[in-house]
């Protein structure tokens, strides 16, 4: 197995400590970052992973929203609090509380529900898009940059990722939209848990969900004094996928001010159907914004 999955897998595999009161408690590792911060998706996903463990296996998550409040250590390991919010006839809900030497790092609510019917429709795939096998790889993209960063987004991700148009890791070129697409799925197989792929749906989904608010004003991640953090992140499941499978995630920026700005989401499989909708705030700040108008 390629070794940033054996990673990815370890990260979400929880330990169960035990101790309950009020809340079941878990604990988890942090993945190594070039910059010494914790990946928000990884947080995310650890914090999901917590919550399921306390609900009934029939029930499934299906909606998230969470606030990140500080930055997380990668020195430190992570305690995760999830209360028992409640438990009804077909849907339960979940907090769960992300900590670091005991200040909380991130807060989410989350809902499972279980399999019911109902009426079905999902906005269309846009078709005109290239496929993944045609657009270079961020390691082909970012091969000859000898840089912590751009070695550990080349070589120790655990998702092949491929943007259309351009990646906007050095250079924005091109027409400054507030939209963007790409390709996206894991380095290698994951177990058959459609519980496991949910969680690491949500993991990869903070990879580039704000890069179209960058984009639009032709702002690369190589900026000088760019500074960018993720606010809170909210994300709906609509149907199963395989996040080793090639998947489509489709992004705009509807808004940006206030040195922040909002980025919305579709995933998509590749034979087109919508699995999942996100959404995210980040603050967004840049040395001289009149230069980028």
């Amino acid at each position: 197995m390629n070794s940033s999955i054996d990673g990815l897998l370890s990260t979400l595999n929880l330990t169960n400590t035990g101790a309950r009161t009020t809340e079941d408690i878990f604990t988890g590792p942090s993945q190594w970052m070039p910059l010494g911060r914790v990946f928000g998706g990884q947080v995310l996903a650890q914090s999901l992973i917590a919550a399921t463990h306390t609900v009934v296996p029939e029930r499934m998550l299906h909606s998230m929203h969470g606030y990140f409040l500080r930055p997380g250590d990668v020195q430190h390991p992570i305690t995760f609090a999830v209360d028992r919010i409640h438990d009804g006839r077909s849907f339960s809900t979940r907090r769960t509380q992300a900590y670091q030497q005991g200040k909380p790092i991130l807060s989410l609510i989350a809902s499972f529900q279980t399999d019911d019917e109902g009426i079905e429709h999902h906005v269309e795939m846009p078709r005109d898009l290239p496929d993944p096998e045609s657009l270079p790889s961020a390691s082909e993209v970012l091969a000859a940059i000898d840089h912590e960063v751009a070695r550990y987004w080349s070589r120790e991700r655990a998702f092949d990722i491929r943007h259309v148009p351009a990646p906007i890791y050095v250079h924005a070129d091109g027409e400054r939209e507030p939209r963007q697409a790409l390709w996206m799925r894991a380095f290698g197989r994951l177990p058959d848990d459609p519980k496991l792929h949910r969680a690491a749906l949500a993991y990869a989904s903070d990879y580039s969900i704000l890069e179209p608010i960058l984009r639009a004003h032709g702002i690369a991640w190589a900026t000088p004094g760019l500074k960018v953090a993720s606010l809170d992140h909210a994300m709906w499941w609509h149907r199963d996928a395989r996040v080793d499978e090639w998947l489509l995630f489709t992004q705009e920026s509807p808004s940006a001010g206030g040195g922040r700005g909002l980025s919305l989401g579709r995933i998509y499989t590749r034979d087109g159907l919508l699995v999942a909708s996100v959404a995210q705030e980040g603050m967004v700040r840049v040395p001289d914004p009149g230069a980028f108008d």
